[in-house]
Parts: C-alpha cells; sequence; structure tokens
C-alpha cells in the first residue's frame, strides 16, 4: 500500500487564503516545502503537532483539513 489513509484539504485551503505558497505554509508552521509537497500528495501522514500547526495557520480546526476516509 503506497500513501496514506489520512485525505487533507491543504491545497484547496492554500488558494482559499490568497494562493498561499507551500514555502510560506512550510514557513509558518516550521517545515520544510517538502514536507508540505508530501502532505498534499498524500504521501506523507503529519504529526498530531504539525496537523495542529497547520490548522492554525488557516484558522481552522484540525478536522477541517484533514479526513479520515470511510
Amino acid at each position: 500500500m503506497s500513501g496514506t489513509p489520512i485525505a487533507n484539504e491543504i491545497r484547496r485551503l492554500r488558494f482559499e487564503h490568497g494562493g498561499m505558497t507551500q514555502q510560506a505554509l512550510a514557513d509558518a508552521c516550521r517545515v520544510t516545502r517538502q514536507t508540505i509537497i508530501a502532505l498534499e500528495a498524500g504521501r506523507y501522514a503529519p504529526s498530531l503537532e504539525l496537523a495542529f500547526r497547520i490548522a492554525r495557520t488557516f484558522g481552522v480546526g484540525v478536522e477541517d483539513v484533514f479526513r479520515w476516509p470511510a
């Protein structure tokens, strides 16, 4: 099995927040751009701390960013 079953809305949220770049999100969350790329592609599941950082950056709840598909 490749990837992670955790889906996310990071790309959509970036565009809804003024077209935020992957680098800007990475800087805000104190990770690398490669981490954001892997998250958006579904190749990486974030730590709980990173999930909260991303959600806080967008001003939404963690479940508005990440979901476990049924």
